[in-house]
């Protein structure tokens, strides 16, 4: 199914319309304090790690 929908994908994201919901954002030094979010089940989109 995931293949299946990335042309659709790529569509959406070429053309601004893709939303990604970002829930958090840590630096990477603070990694485990973001497993614990996505562990925990609070995050409600994408927990992102800022090299």
């Amino acid at each position: 199914m995931r293949d299946a929908a990335r042309p659709e994908l790529a569509r959406l994201a070429g053309s601004g319309l893709l939303r990604v919901p970002v829930a958090a954002t840590f630096p990477l030094a603070e990694v485990a304090d973001a497993h614990r979010l996505v562990e925990g089940g609070h995050a409600t989109g994408k927990v992102v790690l800022v090299p």
